[in-house]
């Protein structure tokens, strides 16, 4: 027997919880920000993707609070049009989980965490010194469909990457298994393991071509 569910009956909480624990696991945005006086912002967000190539579109789900004020991500990134995206490793976890934390906007999570901070080559907020990879961005667009959400879209402009992840012969990015953690629901995380490669099969003779 098939449940049925009417996701416009449910209250807004509920219709999360159901979602996000169908839809996973997702990747996470442990996005690095700065304000116009300078307080560098680290926050996880798992509302993220890639959306495109040309351009590099990477799309940020970011909730506000109760009262519908924005966060401090989300202020900064309206303020100046930067942020970017580090993406954690499972060894991370701990200190990304601890950047979400409701600190007040005049304190720094890097700095009140001891997180240690790179300089970006594109954008002015930092990157993540210890991340295998981050990805710089600029806001192209923001679309707002209630008081509690607001979507962010931005052009990936660069991308820092630990020596001997990324082969700038090819491209090809070599993780040797440590993939990056995804989010599963509630308080629980996940580890990526690969399946087995799997290629697109050719497409099948159209009906009355010659075999």
């Amino acid at each position: 027997m098939t449940l049925n569910v009417d996701l416009g009956a449910l209250n807004p909480q509920d219709r999360y919880k159901l979602l996000t624990a169908v839809v996973l696991p997702r990747p996470v945005a442990w996005v690095t920000t700065i304000s116009p006086s300078g307080v560098i912002n680290a926050a996880p967000y798992s509302f993220f993707n890639l959306f495109g190539k040309d351009p590099a579109l990477v799309i940020l789900g970011l909730e506000h609070r109760a009262d519908g004020s924005a966060k401090d991500t989300t202020r900064n990134i309206r303020d100046t049009g930067e942020f970017v995206i580090n993406i954690a490793t499972p060894d991370l976890m701990d200190a990304m989980v601890d950047t979400a934390a409701a600190y007040v906007p005049a304190i720094s999570e890097t700095g009140a965490l001891g997180l240690a901070t790179a300089p970006s080559t594109h954008v002015k907020p930092p990157r993540l010194a210890d991340v295998p990879v981050a990805i710089e961005c600029r806001r192209i667009d923001v679309r707002t469909y209630s008081a509690e959400r607001e979507i962010v879209i931005g052009e990936a402009v660069g991308l820092a990457a630990r020596d001997g992840l990324v082969d700038p012969s090819d491209w090809h990015v070599h993780w040797n298994g440590d993939y990056p953690i995804a989010r599963l629901f509630a308080d629980r995380y996940a580890r990526l393991e690969e399946i087995a490669p799997r290629s697109i099969p050719p497409a099948p003779p159209l009906r009355g071509e010659n075999l």
